[in-house]
């Protein structure tokens, strides 16, 4: 009988143990990105893992957690009784099984809706509210909300209801002084994060007031073509010491053509080159699988 007890005390030590760490993933992840920490790879996983769930899903946000995620993006949208939903069109034909725009339907409405997969076939999944996949998310993984500073005041009390707030990165495209006007008593809170499109003719303004007045942690870069890379390097150099680079390798034209189906081929020419010639320490994907791979084969994710 006390073997018993013994056995049954030390399985819930080791679940109570598991299940703190696991909580505790967020914070760490967190201050990796605040310290500015290049010794690894952060990966994001865009609209949580679509490729094996609906995306902007529970399960989509579930999967992601488990294969080793360190960053879900989730899009934003707002129903016609202001309830915050996680969705990335405004319409609903794509993803869901109903019709028209988001903000024409109440929460109760869409209850009754189902998620269709990357296929477009409908699935048993629903659509989640903001409050209900920060639930699910909290304390396990960071949240990179899109589409979001639409809603920012609006948004901020549940991240605070969910006891979320820490584990939120936002970013926008706005210049720093309407960014530190429009949300700056947020910005000790959550991550904020500038998008910079480097090859326009403001980029580079864009830059200075965002090193000089914001200095974020880190910078979402977009280019189009490696003809235009001379920025991206010049700005790996600004950046050196001072905030992490953020790549998305969704497509050709946001990362120079070193995307995700380049990696399916060639992952060095793809993840390698933006890692190591552009000094990317944080990479958005729709193949989160296949970089957790490159990474840890290269010693670049624990």
């Amino acid at each position: 009988m006390k073997n018993r007890i013994s056995i049954t005390l030390m399985l819930l030590c080791l679940f109570i143990t598991g299940a703190t760490a696991q909580n505790e993933r967020a914070e760490m992840l967190r201050e990796k990105i605040l310290s500015g920490d290049t010794s690894t790879v952060i990966v994001v996983a865009h609209r949580g893992d679509w490729r094996y769930a609906p995306e902007n899903s529970i399960a989509a946000i579930e999967h992601s957690i488990a294969i080793g995620v360190d960053v879900v993006e989730l899009d934003l949208q707002l129903t016609k009784d202001s309830v915050l939903i996680v969705m990335h069109d405004s319409k609903l034909e794509r993803t869901t099984t109903g019709k028209g725009s988001v903000g024409d339907w109440t929460m109760d409405s869409l209850r009754t809706l189902k998620l269709k997969n990357g296929c477009g076939i409908k699935t048993k999944h629903h659509i989640p509210t903001l409050e209900e996949a920060l639930l699910f998310a909290k304390g396990k993984v960071l949240i990179n909300l899109d589409k979001a500073d639409r809603y920012f005041d609006l948004l901020y009390p549940v991240l605070e209801k969910t006891g979320t707030t820490r584990q939120i990165i936002m970013k926008g495209k706005r210049p720093a002084e309407e960014v530190l006007a429009l949300w700056g008593k947020y910005l000790d809170k959550v991550i904020y994060m500038p998008v910079v499109d480097v090859y326009k003719a403001d980029a580079k303004q864009k830059m200075d007031g965002y090193m000089k007045k914001l200095k974020p942690a880190a910078y979402e870069l977009c280019y189009q073509t490696d003809e235009q890379i001379s920025y991206p390097l010049q700005i790996k150099k600004d950046l050196k010491g001072k905030s992490l680079i953020w790549y998305n390798t969704l497509w050709d034209t946001l990362c120079g053509g070193h995307d995700d189906d380049l990696a399916l081929k060639d992952p060095d020419a793809a993840f390698g080159f933006l890692i190591h010639t552009l000094g990317a320490r944080i990479i958005q994907t729709d193949r989160a699988e296949l970089l957790l791979n490159y990474l840890k084969k290269n010693n670049l994710h624990p």
